[in-house]
């Protein structure tokens, strides 16, 4: 049974009531609950695609840009692909009650650190309905309620998703006020979700970053940052040819409009000659447009110049910038300069060049050899994820079901009192 509630504080008072149901049930019932989800949300599979061809149709008229409206935009195999994410995630194996740390004190009292859910998780997000079900399965499943904040861009959508979740709940005897929305007042139910302390256990902020930003400097509830993606790729100068095309190629159009593709290629001017005009051309092929400075730009045809502002971009978008850098001390002094701390990549056959990358890089995720694309819960095996944190206290990198958990020390004695 649903309550009517008529503020956005009243929404998360009965997120907050409904957490302490939720992070009692067991595992089967978690998972029981998780499968009934997706089933309803492809039972409501026509009703979620109308309401987001409106919702394009309002994007699109206001001016929504274009990787904002791929990230809005939702078919019947996209919400096919919602309803198998929560599947995956009702299979993985339960968070709460993993024994963390355990030990036995000198005077026979035994201490015992377990998971246990945050209680209420809160997410601010925009133009993303799977974050709408990826944020709410995992909150489920990991034993939280929670408390969504989607948009004005997704808002039909997001409420056709929520409407599904919470009925699958209900018929299965779990709160559907576990699973709250404030979208419905706007500006104002975000800024009470962000001064919702003592409410809401943790605000998990996901889009631009401006967003970001603006969510870390003006929350008093805890936030865990997930940061925009200015991600770089090194093309080492012992780079294979075909590894470097390929990798920088994927990272860029396997989808431009999400923070794990990349946006800065700097080549080590030693594999410049080699490697720019054939990396170049193939970017050229699958429709990116080249920024470049004055070595790329002699080294191939229809290179865009690059200016200043292009080494900061996120560009969501099939553009990329390319730099010829001296050598890797040059390289990493570019990622140090202009890295959102998110993902990089290099390209090497140099063993020595390949540790000292990845000992030195300080983002969440250091690779080598690889796209980073692969910066994702779900190629992690996390199932989904709720976003790829950037910040160093309690989570980096992709962030799945435990992430959502905190701790607490069980202490067992039989009668001793401190001396």
């Amino acid at each position: 049974m649903t309550t009517t509630a008529t503020t956005a504080r009243e929404r998360m008072l009965l997120a907050k009531d409904a957490s302490r149901s939720i992070g009692l049930l067991g595992d089967a019932d978690k998972r029981e609950a998780l499968l009934a989800i997706a089933d309803a949300i492809e039972e409501a599979s026509a009703d979620i695609v109308s309401a987001n061809a409106e919702d394009l149709r309002r994007g699109s008229e206001s001016g929504l840009s274009v990787a904002l409206q791929d990230r809005l935009r939702l078919d019947e195999p996209r919400v096919g692909a919602l309803a198998a994410a929560v599947r995956e995630i009702a299979a993985l194996p339960d968070p709460v009650g993993r024994v963390l740390d355990e030990r036995t004190l000198d005077n026979g009292v035994s201490l015992t650190k377990v998971a246990v859910p945050f209680g209420v998780v809160g997410s601010i997000y925009e133009a993303r309905p799977n974050v709408t079900v990826d944020i709410a399965a995992l909150a489920l499943r990991s034993g939280n309620a929670v408390v969504l904040r989607g948009g004005t861009a997704a808002e039909l959508t997001n409420a056709a998703l929520v409407r599904a979740m919470r009925g699958a709940l209900a018929e299965r005897g779990v709160d559907p006020e576990a699973i709250q929305t404030v979208d419905e007042f706007g500006r104002e139910g975000a800024r009470e979700l962000m001064h919702a302390r003592g409410i809401v256990d943790v605000l998990v902020p996901r889009g631009s970053a401006q967003l970001i930003e603006t969510v870390v400097t003006e929350s008093s509830v805890p936030v865990i940052e997930t940061g925009a993606g200015v991600v770089h790729i090194v093309l080492d100068e012992t780079a294979p040819l075909e590894w470097a095309r390929d990798i920088v190629v994927n990272a860029k159009t396997q989808r431009p409009s999400v923070c794990n593709a990349v946006e800065t290629v700097l080549v080590h001017r030693g594999a410049a000659e080699r490697l720019v005009g054939p990396v170049v051309a193939a970017l050229q092929q699958s429709g990116v447009t080249v920024h470049g400075d004055p070595a790329v730009a002699r080294l191939a045809e229809g290179v865009t110049p690059a200016t200043d502002e292009d080494w900061a971009a996120e560009y969501l978008s099939l553009d990329l910038a390319m730099r010829v850098v001296d050598d890797l001390d040059d390289a990493l002094d570019h990622i140090r300069r202009y890295s959102t701390h998110h993902t990089e990549s290099i390209v090497t056959r140099d063993a020595a060049s390949e540790a000292r990358f990845l000992a030195e890089v300080d983002s969440a995720v250091v690779m080598a050899n690889t796209s980073t694309r692969f910066t994702d819960g779900g190629e992690f095996g996390f199932g989904a994820e709720v976003g790829i944190s950037t910040q160093k206290l309690h989570a980096r990198g992709p962030m799945g079901l435990a992430e959502l958990t905190s701790s607490k020390w069980l202490a067992r004695g039989a009668g001793q009192v401190r001396a």
